[in-house]
């Protein structure tokens, strides 16, 4: 995926996955549900909580940046 790109997968109430692009994301509420309201306007209802996809964001960002790094340094 391109830069920007940033997809995390979650999983709707019925048991499918969802990908999300992170980058798209306004808010994200539980009440109880987790509420996944994009720029667009569209909501996604979801099953992982605030904190998971929060830690999936940043574990995601983290292995894309390594990754980056890693490749950079074959150019040298």
């Amino acid at each position: 995926m391109g830069q920007g790109k940033i997809m995390v997968i979650l999983t709707k109430l019925n048991g499918k996955d969802i990908m999300i692009n992170e980058d798209g994301i306004e808010t994200v509420t539980e009440t109880p549900d987790t509420v996944i309201t994009m720029t667009n306007g569209h909501s996604y209802i979801v099953q992982e909580s605030v904190e998971e996809i929060f830690r999936k964001i940043v574990g995601f960002n983290r292995a894309c940046r390594a990754r980056a790094s890693r490749e950079g340094h074959r150019d040298e």
